[in-house]
């Protein structure tokens, strides 16, 4: 069976080099070409010697999942729909701005936490992805979005995926900037694994997933430009603190334990205060001084001044700031989103407390690619949800 080099960080090219006999070096050439260069072809890798050429076309693939469709919102956010086998799918968004661009991966297909708010977390659960999957998300988006360098009148690389739909729904407009921006010379400049899944539960994937994306021999990304989310998992965020600190963002969103009881039901294995000692164990190797508390805005739920003074003594003595997402609602969903004025509130009163706080700007919703939207497609598993309305 070959093997996808998507899937293999530096350590791990490096023994298939040697097994193939070949010299250590030829692994990061290598590198270079399948990540850093976005290349496929092993016949146009020229400075690689003929033999390991030869070789790779009968040992080795670079193969990204298969684009089923390609979606871009008004506001320039691009969503992919992406085939990872046996009928599954899994959603990738990229979202452009003017000093960068930002790619949401996804990291299972599914997700085993059913988040009461979060489409993904409705459909149940399948499997983890390969790391050739998450990194295969990361290296299709800056093929497809890659801008050709000075006087090449070529604006943007094509990839060849298989078979691809494109629906566009309107030219994106100038505030959302354009699809194709570039940061350096690729068009992803930040990464956040905040797809679909919990990404900490597919840590032996994740992490060298993670290591490719920061190797200067393939993406050479910034431990602060590449994002973790987490519901919680904490034995699993101190593995990620000792063995590949990333910046980090922890999906909060509620100030108590009951509350978040109901609406993640992970925080019944780990609470509030288990949470946040691992936050502050995990900033001593941070790459940044803070952690990211995510909190969804959810109408008459968490929204409240009593919430706003519950989620101040929560947080006091641990450095953070707090996003506010304004929720973005799908197909059966029971929650509504907060008025503006009363995330405006609520943002004052954190404000006003010495917690940095800012509010999400919603990004192709139009497109279903907000976040808490993405739903891809998965063959579920577990049969949770038939489980769960049994159980009801």
């Amino acid at each position: 069976m070959s093997v996808n080099l998507l899937g293999l960080d530096a350590q791990a090219l490096q023994a298939f080099v040697v097994e193939i006999g070949e010299k250590p070096f030829r692994a990061r050439q290598l590198m270079r070409w399948v990540h850093g260069t976005g290349e496929s072809s092993f016949a146009d890798m020229t400075d690689l010697a003929k033999s390991l050429r030869a070789a790779l076309q009968h040992r080795a693939v670079v193969v990204a999942p298969r684009v089923i469709s390609d979606r871009v919102s008004e506001d320039g956010t691009r969503k992919w729909l992406l085939d990872v086998g046996n009928g599954n799918a899994v959603e990738t968004v990229f979202i452009p701005e003017p000093s960068r661009g930002t790619l949401c991966v996804s990291t299972q297909a599914g997700c085993t936490l059913a988040c009461e708010f979060c489409s993904t977390g409705k459909q149940g659960f399948n499997r983890n992805l390969t790391t050739a999957e998450i990194v295969g998300q990361l290296w299709l988006a800056n093929r497809t979005l890659r801008v050709a360098p000075p006087g090449d009148p070529e604006t943007r690389g094509d990839v060849d995926a298989g078979p691809r739909h494109l629906e566009r729904n309107e030219a994106p407009k100038e505030r959302g900037g354009d699809v194709r921006v570039a940061c350096g010379d690729r068009a992803v400049s930040n990464v956040v694994l905040m797809g679909m899944g919990e990404p900490l539960l597919n840590f032996d994937n994740v992490v060298p997933s993670l290591r490719l994306m920061l190797d200067d021999n393939a993406y050479g990304l910034s431990r602060r430009r590449v994002t973790v989310s987490t519901s919680g998992v904490v034995p699993l965020i101190d593995r990620l603190r000792d063995e590949c600190p990333v910046a980090l963002a922890v999906s909060l969103h509620a100030p108590n334990d009951p509350l978040r009881d109901q609406l993640m039901p992970i925080n019944r294995k780990y609470p509030l205060r288990e949470l946040l000692d691992a936050c502050i164990r995990y900033l001593g190797r941070s790459p940044r001084d803070f952690i990211t508390f995510e909190y969804v805005m959810l109408a008459g739920v968490n929204d409240g001044r009593q919430h706003a003074t519950q989620l101040i003594a929560l947080l006091a003595g641990v450095p953070g700031k707090v996003n506010l997402i304004p929720f973005n609602p799908f197909p059966g969903a029971r929650f509504q989103r907060s008025p503006h004025e009363a995330i405006r509130r609520f943002s004052d009163y954190l404000n006003s407390a010495g917690i940095v706080t800012t509010t999400r700007r919603t990004r192709g919703d139009d497109i279903d690619a907000a976040c808490g939207q993405l739903a891809g497609q998965v063959r579920d598993r577990t049969r949770r949800i038939i489980r769960m309305e049994a159980a009801g």
